[in-house]
This record gives C-alpha cells, sequence and structure tokens, in this order.
C-alpha cells in the first residue's frame, strides 16, 4: 500500500462521506460542520449507517464514544454492533441516536465537586467536526462529555465553545475592516510532540517510572548531553523502525505525522505534524501521544512523556504552533511582503500581543503541572515568566508605529557562505529565539511553555478566549466609526495597542538573571510553580473573561481549579510514597549488601596476613554507613511529612506544602542517595542506571 493510499485509510473523512452518503445528507452533514448548524436526527441516522457499514468493511465490531475528561487523558466505553433477530441470530445495526448520544457513568470522572458518587449520569455528545475512526477494531466517535445538568465534564465542550468565540468576533472585525468575503474563521494548531525511549526490560525494574513517569533516585552518568551530539544525529536502527511504524500507523488514522530526529538529551525524539483546526489537532495529539506508546511496545520500547523523565538532563516539552486562518484561504497572521502597510495584519497581531500581556497569568496556568514545574526556567525550557518575541522586523514596525515614523523595511540580505559552489539564498529578517515562551515564528506563534504529557486543549482555550476578548474590544471600539474616519481611528487603536501591551515584548536572552529583574520592573508576572499560579484561574477577572465569552461557567471553573489542585497534591503524593518504597525496600538493602561485602573482603584481608591493612574498605565502609543512617532519618521524616500533609484539608494549603516541605525532602533524599550510589557496584544496585537506560538503546 502506498502512502497515499494509506493516509486516511482508517477515518471516516471527506472522501468516504461524499462516497458512501446521499448526496442531501452529505450537504447537511457539511453544512453542520462548516458552519456550526444543528444536525437533524434523520441526517444522524443515516450517517450511522454509512459510518457503520464501512466500519464493518474495516473489520470493526464494535463502536465507542471517544472523549477526553479532566484525567488528561481520552476515555472509550464499547459496544458491538450486534441486535439479535428472535431466530437465535443477530444483525449489525448501529442508530442516529446511538451515533449522537452516549451515556458513560460521569460519577468516576474527576468532577472537582461537579457530581456526587451517587449521581452517575452523563452524556456524550457526538463532534461531526472532528472525523470518526477505526482504531483496534473499534469504530471511535469523537464526543464532548457532559454531567446530567449539563457542565462540561471534559477537555472538548470548552475548547469548541473557545473556537466559536474566536469565530464569531473575529468575523465582526474583518467586516469592519472592508473584508466582507469572509464568513468563519478557525485557529490552526500544529503540536510538536517531543519523547523518549528506553528498553522495556528497564522500564519494568524501575518503580518510580512505572508509577510517577520520573526518576526519583539515579546518579548522572560519566557522559550526559554536554558533547551535543544526539541532536538531529544519525537515528539508531531500533529507533528508525520504530519511527518507520509509528509514521504508518498515525498515517492510517489521518494524522499528518511529517518530520521526525533527534533531541538533545540522549534516547529523547520529536514528532511534529503539519497544523490543523484546533479541535482535530488536540484529537490528533492525543492519538499520537497514545500510538506512541503501542507502538513502542512492539519494538520492545517504553515511551516516556514525563517533562522530566531524568534529573540533570533535557525534559520534553510540547511546541503548541498556533495561528488563525479564514474560510477564503487567508492567514491572518500571514505579515505579507509589507508588514508595516498590511492594517490586517497588525490589528490581529497586536490583539493577539494584547491577550498575551494582560492574561499572560492564565497562560501560564494553562501550561502549569507538577511534572513541568521541574522543566520551566532551566535552560532547555522557557521561563515561567510569559513574553513575545516578534523578531527584529515586527519589532521596528512596532517601535515605528509607535513613534509615528515611517517604516523602511530591510531589504533582502543575501546569505553568504564563503562557498562558490554552495546555492545563493536570502537570509530571514529575523533570528529565532528559542528562549521565548511565546515566539513569532513567520506567520503564526509557537507556545513553547507546554509540558510532553499535557493536552494542547487547555493552552488553546485560554489563547482563543483571549484574543477573541481583545478583538471584541476592537470591534466595540471601532464600530461606531464613521467610514471616512476609520482608517485614521484603526491607525489610533494599533498604536494605542503598542504602547500599552509593548512591555510583554521581549526578544533577549529569556535564560539570564537579568532578564528576571528586567520582568520584574515591567510589571510581568514570575509564578515558578504550580501551586503558586492556579489560584488566578478563579480571579475575577478570569472568570468574567470565560463567562462573559460562554467558555465556561464559575461553577464550571471552581470544579476544574479543584481538579487541577487535586492532581498536583496527588502526583506528589504518588511521588513521595514511591520515593519511600524505593529507598525503604531497595536502595538501603543495597546500601548494607554493599557495606557487608567491604567487611567480608577487609575480614579475609586480615585473616590472610595481619599486616595488611584495609584503609579502602574501611573508608567505603565508613561512608555507607554515613549515608543508610542519614538516608534512613530522610526517610522517616519524607513518611511522616507525607501523612502530615494527607491531614491539610484546605487543598490550596496541601498544594503548597507538597510543594515547600514534601518536594525539598525529596531532592534531599535524592542527593545523598545518588551520592551513594557511585560507591555501590553496579550488580547490587536495585534498578538500572542512568548509563544503561540512556546508552544502550
Amino acid at each position: 500500500m502506498t502512502v497515499p493510499e494509506m493516509y486516511g485509510s482508517l477515518v471516516f473523512n471527506d472522501k468516504i462521506m461524499r462516497e458512501k452518503l446521499p448526496k442531501d445528507v452529505y450537504k447537511a452533514l457539511r453544512k453542520t460542520i462548516d458552519r456550526n448548524t444543528h444536525l437533524e436526527l434523520d441526517v444522524a441516522n443515516a450517517v450511522a449507517v454509512a459510518m457503520k457499514e464501512w466500519a464493518v468493511e474495516h473489520g470493526a465490531t464494535h463502536f465507542t464514544h471517544w472523549f477526553q475528561p479532566m484525567t488528561g487523558f481520552t476515555a472509550e466505553k464499547h459496544d458491538s454492533f450486534i441486535s439479535p433477530t428472535g431466530s437465535g441470530e443477530v444483525i449489525m445495526e448501529f442508530s442516529g441516536k446511538e451515533l449522537v448520544k452516549g451515556e458513560p457513568d460521569a460519577s468516576s470522572f474527576p468532577s472537582g465537586g461537579l457530581r456526587a458518587t451517587f449521581e452517575a449520569r452523563g452524556y456524550t455528545a457526538w463532534d461531526p467536526t472532528s472525523p470518526a475512526f477505526i482504531k483496534d477494531g473499534t469504530l471511535c466517535i469523537p464526543t464532548a462529555f457532559c454531567s446530567y445538568s449539563g457542565e462540561a465534564l471534559d477537555k472538548k465542550t470548552p475548547l469548541l465553545r473557545s473556537m466559536e468565540a474566536l469565530n464569531k468576533e473575529a468575523v465582526k472585525v474583518l467586516k469592519l475592516l472592508g473584508n466582507t468575503d469572509v464568513t468563519s474563521v478557525t485557529t490552526t494548531v500544529g503540536p510538536e510532540q517531543e519523547y523518549f525511549l528506553i528498553n522495556k526490560e528497564d522500564y519494568k525494574k524501575r518503580q518510580d517510572l512505572i508509577f510517577t513517569g520520573r526518576t526519583l533516585l539515579g546518579a548522572m552518568p560519566p557522559k550526559g548531553q554536554e558533547m551535543e551530539d544526539h541532536y538531529f544525529g544519525t537515528l539508531r536502527p531500533r529507533v528508525a523502525a520504530y519511527m518507520h511504524d509509528l509514521d504508518e500507523e498515525l498515517w492510517k488514522l489521518g494524522i499528518p505525522a511529517k518530520t521526525k530526529h533527534n533531541e538533545v538529551a540522549p534516547c529523547q525524539h520529536e514528532l511534529a505534524p503539519i497544523f490543523d483546526t484546533t479541535n482535530v489537532a488536540v484529537d490528533h495529539n492525543q492519538l499520537t501521544m497514545e500510538m506512541m506508546k503501542k507502538v513502542a511496545d512492539k519494538h520492545g520500547f517504553v515511551c516516556l512523556l514525563h517533562e522530566k523523565p531524568f534529573d540533570g538532563i533535557n525534559g520534553s516539552g510540547k511546541h503548541n504552533n498556533w495561528s488563525m486562518t479564514t474560510d477564503t484561504g487567508l492567514n491572518l497572521l500571514d505579515p505579507g511582503k509589507t508588514p508595516a502597510e498590511n492594517i490586517q495584519f497588525l490589528v490581529f497581531l497586536t490583539a493577539v500581543i494584547a491577550a498575551v500581556d494582560d492574561y499572560a497569568d492564565l497562560m501560564r496556568l494553562s501550561v502549569a503541572t507538577a511534572g513541568n514545574d521541574h522543566r520551566l526556567g532551566a535552560n532547555e525550557a522557557p521561563p515561567a515568566i510569559i513574553s513575545i518575541f516578534l523578531g527584529d522586523e515586527l519589532s521596528a514596525i512596532m517601535d515605528a508605529i509607535e513613534k509615528d515614523e515611517f517604516f523602511s523595511a530591510q531589504k533582502k540580505v543575501a546569505m553568504e557562505t564563503g562557498a562558490i559552489v554552495l546555492p545563493h539564498f536570502f537570509k530571514d529578517t529575523t533570528d529565532r529565539n528559542r528562549t521565548s515562551p511565546f515566539a513569532f515564528t513567520g506567520n503564526k506563534f509557537e507556545f513553547r511553555s507546554l509540558g510532553s504529557s499535557l493536552s494542547v486543549a487547555g493552552p488553546n482555550v485560554i489563547l482563543n478566549t483571549a484574543v477573541a476578548e481583545k478583538l471584541s474590544k476592537v470591534y466595540e471600539d471601532l464600530k461606531d466609526v464613521a467610514p471616512e474616519d476609520l482608517n485614521e481611528a484603526v491607525h489610533a487603536r494599533i498604536k494605542e495597542a503598542v504602547i500599552r501591551h509593548k512591555k510583554v515584548i521581549f526578544n533577549g536572552n529569556g535564560y539570564t538573571d537579568e532578564w528576571v529583574e528586567e520582568a520584574e520592573k515591567r510589571g510581568l508576572c514570575n509564578y515558578k510553580t504550580t501551586p503558586d499560579v492556579l489560584p488566578v484561574f478563579i480571579a475575577p477577572k478570569n472568570i468574567e473573561l470565560f463567562t462573559k465569552h460562554h467558555i465556561l461557567t464559575e461553577t464550571e471553573i471552581n470544579s476544574r481549579y479543584e481538579i487541577l489542585l487535586e492532581n498536583y497534591c496527588k502526583s506528589l503524593h504518588i511521588e513521595a510514597r514511591t520515593l519511600a518504597d524505593m529507598l525503604g525496600q531497595q536502595f538501603l538493602p543495597a546500601v548494607e549488601k554493599t557495606i557487608d561485602r567491604y567487611v567480608t573482603l577487609a575480614l579475609k584481608k586480615k585473616q590472610l596476613c595481619e599486616t595488611i591493612t584495609s584503609k579502602t574498605e574501611k573508608r567505603y565502609i565508613e561512608d555507607l554507613s554515613q549515608a543508610y543512617d542519614t538516608l534512613y532519618d530522610l526517610l522517616q521524616k519524607l513518611t511522616a511529612d507525607t501523612e502530615q500533609a494527607e491531614s491539610i484539608e484546605d487543598v490550596l494549603a496541601q498544594a503548597k506544602y507538597y510543594q515547600e516541605t514534601i518536594l525539598a525532602e525529596m531532592a534531599e533524599i535524592r542527593t545523598a542517595a545518588d551520592e551513594a550510589e557511585r560507591k555501590i557496584p553496579e550488580d547490587l544496585l536495585p534498578y538500572p542506571t542512568y548509563s544503561q537506560m540512556l546508552f544502550y538503546v
């Protein structure tokens, strides 16, 4: 099968719909997808029949409503197509009612207090804008998930609401600017995905990786990533075979996997797709993470998606490439050849700048997790301070607008390589800034602060909603301006936005201490940890933002706030208990065995000859005995303080206790254990070392 034949072969896509559906049904379904109109039941019935026939042709026996609860993962409950006929036989049936609505148990998913345990009923509703697909012999139907009383219990519902909000406000602004051909605006996303591959047998021997996704113990190997020889390096045969099979599985599901390469850290890699409509891209990224793990298992690997699986080397992130596109094919963030004269571009650009400046706290919140706290601010990821990189040309345009000066466009400069044989080409007008959390990269913004395991739904809800709010302000300010005065008013509005929000623009090195000081002077927020930033979710200005645009009700906001706090506490509680188990059941016994070995060796020397001294063994015995005592005392303290954390009733106070006390104690244990690990013979270590995991794939 060729790649074009393979691509989308397991997706009920537009091509299949045109083939399988009657023309009137196809047109009605396209109208629902393209214009967000209501779907009638008779249309749903016809679609269900065609969808079932197509799925059965591809070997499917079951269907499931595939949804994204607040766990951050996907969920599915499988039902077969069979329907007994009464004569001991069955037929394969699937109705429009089964297509559009499901009824999973809502009480067992995180709800933040929205649902009591005895309140079990919840609903899944078909999202026709994201195509159904076949996975493991099951027809998967992307759906939203809500409670019996209508509250959103998932990540898709607020995302769809935010896309509708931005569409509404963007179209109003475009029509105001004279672009009357546009009827809809969609946001597009291309999420680059970083990940680690390690041997499955090594993974099975590490309780910390199994239970938490990251190593809680483990000394650095003699070589790490300092030689910078892994990035974009030649793919190892096993890894190349894995990537080949992963590409094929993703292509079958219509996921446009485009780029693959080695990342900076040993055993770290990256996959990047071509952009797609945001809700489809979110679904695809969830599927990508699932397929990464499944395909890895077939190749004897385990795929690690934790943000910082190995202390001391780079962690994994996810770059959210975001833009806005009209139904006429125009990218609203494309500067064109003369960006200084492209008023439409400048209006939308300054709306994005204003959104990031005024809602930087929410953007930081959208990437806040216990795992990502280990990564942000290190020299591998953007700082926790949210700022925008525009580059030299756009920054110069902003300066010219502020000063009412004429902007002279930079001439294209030929690249001088010094080798005549190499082809001539022109340099871009600006370099890239890999330290920026939110960087303009030609015709889109790259939100680089996301952690590897994070659902990209949350950050895009924030982006869409914040930009929708700023576009609504643009419209309100300009809607009553007389046509002959509109051009001047638009210029004044752009200038005002530049002056008010330029403090969030920073093109320098985000890793320096000087930037931290400068950001504080500018009044930019710097939320260093998850417990620090979570309360901004329920700040009055942010509640007003979500409720005004009907993204989340205040009840839904509070429930999500509770879920995020609980997830943080639960994550660190599991880590603390796992570390305690590894220390008490594995590491300390290994220290004892090592001491016994050196004692036995010293005694043998003494028996052999009274005059032989055992200085080396004595030093090892003394050092390891001291380490044992230190680690034992730290273990007792960690155990007691973890129990203390469980007793704290206020969830925010509990989260801060875990962050300030438990994490600090875990770090102290790790430092002592990693130092002792270097004195323990490899055959006595209870788990694979960093060297074994990172350099033997």
